[in-house]
């Protein structure tokens, strides 16, 4: 990836919506390159997708919890069988494979605390191999990007 390239992304990152045209005229090239530059770019998997970024309060998921999970046993086959079964949920909008004391952490939205109760007992608590879940609640969030750091 060159200087262009590392353009192109920070401009999509902003506004994915833009026009080839209006993005080649910003990053100095003609639509045609820049057209391909992008189309590389997504073949090479550095653009994965292309999406809305949604409100989850206005969307009426105020509850954003986070739900630290440890295993009982930190095996490939319990850790790949916990990640199938809690990529199945709808109320998980994230999840990483962690280092330390906790094995995952799930980013969890819900409507209500109603709602995150039922998740954790009737879909997460079910996973079997867990040994301990411990939840977090947000009071409110104060930075968010969809973008990534510059480089350099």
């Amino acid at each position: 990836m060159d200087k262009i390239d590392r353009r192109i992304l920070e401009i999509l990152q902003k506004d994915a919506r833009i026009s080839i045209v209006e993005l080649a005229e910003r990053v100095g090239l003609s639509a045609t390159p820049c057209r391909n530059r992008v189309a590389k770019l997504e073949q090479a998997g550095v653009i994965s997708r292309y999406g809305a970024v949604v409100s989850p309060e206005k969307a009426g998921y105020p509850i954003t919890a986070f739900v630290s999970v440890e295993l009982e046993r930190q095996e490939a086959q319990s850790l790949a069988l916990f990640e199938r079964r809690v990529a199945e949920f709808e109320e998980v909008v994230q999840g990483f494979l962690m280092t330390g004391s906790q094995d995952f952490l799930l980013r969890v939205v819900v409507e209500d605390l109603p709602a995150f109760e039922r998740f954790l007992q009737d879909k997460l608590t079910t996973v079997p191999g867990i040994r301990s879940v411990r939840s977090r609640f947000a009071l409110r969030q104060f930075v968010w990007r969809s973008r990534l750091p510059r480089a350099g």
